[in-house]
């Protein structure tokens, strides 16, 4: 072949390949951002991953996924989004909470969020859960409205507790209000005494449970937060260490070797974030899609904590529980 001629056959080669690349669509960016660690939100990352499969989305092959944890640091979040935002990501989802959702919120009007959090109407992330918003919306756990339950099954667990202590995560609020003061109207509609105890760090809880010690308390409610959860081997460890019998608001504190649990199901809340994160992708519009609320509610029981405290779990508590943990 005569130089000339294979000059010219190059030519045409590298103008048909940039031309054939120039077809392909370019591969969605998600953008996913928290306020906690990896590690404890394994399944539910696992589960969103899920969810974005169900609508055709499969991470590594169709659509890429750009991480950013928070390490429980609130203040890095409005940067986190802002560089997720840099990276042109078409959907910019969030788990951990109200502080993540509200930073993206923050940061634009324009770019879909989906969000996984405790009550976004009152933290002000929508205004309806029919029609959140024009570019936003997500999956509700209400978890604060579960507190009854909560209060209802420690009575049966432990009848003759006087005072209950109920563990808040102080720096969570979020704009979501004083869970303090929902957690006291819940248990003044139940006629239960409570102990509120208010942290926001490891040296905190540990000076929690020494309190408790001296109020005394008979039992224990753990209120859903992403701190708590990264903490939740130390609290578990603190309450068995303290002979407190504990309910706590995910199945993952019974996991760590915690009493029991009720709460919904936040694999599934994740797992909804991803079904809807892929309706986006595909073009539905955040207005589109109404708020998801809690259809799935789980009782955990842990029969060897249950035999270390030395109580006895009631058979109508063993019957309702979705799993026994031995």
């Amino acid at each position: 072949m005569r130089r000339r001629e294979f000059i010219a056959l190059a030519s045409t080669a590298t103008v048909w390949s940039l031309a054939t690349r120039a077809e392909q669509p370019l591969k969605p960016v998600i953008g996913y951002l928290h306020i906690g660690s990896p590690e404890p939100y394994l399944a539910m990352m696992s589960a969103f991953r899920d969810g974005l499969r169900e609508e055709g989305y499969v991470e590594g092959q169709n659509v890429a996924v750009e991480y950013r944890w928070a390490e429980g640091h609130a203040e890095r979040l409005v940067g986190l989004a802002s560089e997720l935002l840099n990276r042109h990501v078409s959907v910019l989802a969030t788990g951990g909470g109200d502080l993540p959702a509200l930073a993206a919120k923050q940061s634009t009007h324009t770019v879909p969020i989906v969000f996984v959090t405790s009550d976004p109407l009152a933290s002000h992330l929508v205004d309806s859960l029919r029609r959140p918003g024009p570019n936003i919306t997500g999956v509700g756990l209400f978890t604060i409205e579960l507190a009854p339950k909560r209060f209802s099954i420690l009575r049966e667990l432990v009848p003759h507790a006087d005072t209950v202590a109920v563990l808040v995560d102080s720096s969570n609020s979020g704009g979501s209000g004083d869970a303090g003061a929902q957690v006291k109207e819940a248990a003044r509609v139940v006629g239960q005494k409570i102990e509120i105890f208010e942290v926001s760090s490891a040296q905190e809880i540990d000076e929690a449970f020494n309190k408790m010690a001296r109020v005394p308390v008979d039992a224990l409610i753990v209120i859903s937060s992403p701190f708590f959860t990264d903490s939740r081997y130390q609290i578990v460890a603190l309450a068995n260490h303290s002979h407190i019998p504990a309910i706590y608001p995910l199945r993952q504190y019974v996991l760590a070797g915690g009493l029991l649990s009720y709460g919904t199901s936040i694999v599934d809340a994740y797992r909804q974030s991803g079904v809807y994160t892929g309706r986006l992708l595909k073009g539905t519009r955040s207005v589109d899609l109404p708020v998801q609320q809690p259809t799935r509610f789980e009782l955990t029981i842990n029969s060897q904590a249950a035999k270390t405290l030395g109580l006895s779990i009631p058979q109508n508590l063993l019957a309702l529980a979705d799993e026994v943990v031995e």
